[in-house]
């Protein structure tokens, strides 16, 4: 599966750092464009104060999709989930990616990398952005989401 480029909002807390550094390498030599909306190293910091940002920005329309990253990536995702109109999961292999965009229509991604390796998550970011949302039954889905 290959992606179309996308303009991608990504942002992690220290323990997301390396992976988001790798990624977003990854992903603008992929043609991608990318904004980082920190963390800028891999000194200890909260988790909110860089993933907020980087769902709002996705939210706001600003960029079409997000990754956020941490050690386990679930806080990151509950974080992301707070601003409304993002719908982020976690994923922890490219199945759950498919179902993730296919079924769910996310626009922001959350990884552990305290729970795949480096290729795993290049493979599921990768096969998150190459899947499209298939609609039909899911749309009325996520419309309700949308109404929570």
């Amino acid at each position: 599966m290959s992606a179309p480029a996308y303009t991608i909002a990504i942002g992690s807390d220290h323990a997301g750092f390396k992976y988001k550094e790798a990624i977003k390498a990854m992903l603008l030599a992929e043609g991608h464009t990318v904004k980082d909306f920190g963390t800028y190293s891999d000194a200890s910091c909260d988790y909110p104060d860089w993933i907020r940002p980087t769902a709002e920005a996705v939210a706001r329309g600003e960029f079409q999709y997000g990754i956020v990253l941490g050690g386990s990536g679930n806080g990151e995702a509950i974080v992301a989930n707070k601003v409304k109109g993002v719908r982020c999961g976690l994923c922890w292999n490219e199945q759950v990616a498919i179902w993730n965009r296919s079924h769910n229509d996310a626009n922001v991604l959350s990884l552990g990398e305290r729970t795949v390796t480096q290729e795993e998550a290049f493979r599921i970011v990768r096969t998150w952005l190459a899947t499209p949302f298939e609609g039909g039954r899911h749309v009325p889905r996520v419309q309700k989401i949308e109404q929570v």
